[in-house]
């Protein structure tokens, strides 16, 4: 069974920093590009960030693009999103998950950017 638990995230000050992580387990990490993903309330879930299996390519959403650095441990089944800069729009749950969406999806981690 494939399960992803997310954790890191909190109430943090504009400008501010935070860095979420991913456990993922069940289904083989090491072969899976992994990305991040967010929804804001109201609004749709989307694409934050994505690393491919060894970490060697990245993409980002042009919203973060020089703020968030995606991250991968796969000795630890472990994708990272470290997040500098925040600022209110930022605010979300956020979700790790393969880049197409394959598995369901966790219970996600809050951020709140708020002063």
């Amino acid at each position: 069974q494939v399960q992803f638990v997310e954790s890191g995230g909190g109430l943090v000050q504009p400008g501010g920093s935070l860095r979420l992580s991913c456990v993922a387990s069940g289904f083989i990490f090491r072969s899976s590009s992994m990305s991040w993903f967010r929804q804001a309330p109201g609004k749709e879930r989307e694409l934050v960030a994505a690393i491919s299996t060894i970490g060697g390519s990245t993409n980002y959403a042009d919203s973060v693009k020089g703020r968030f650095t995606i991250s991968r441990d796969n000795s630890k089944n472990t994708v990272f999103l470290q997040m500098n800069s925040l600022q209110p729009e930022d605010t979300a749950v956020y979700y790790c998950n393969t880049p197409g969406q394959n598995f369901d999806w966790g219970q996600g981690t809050q951020v709140t950017v708020s002063s």
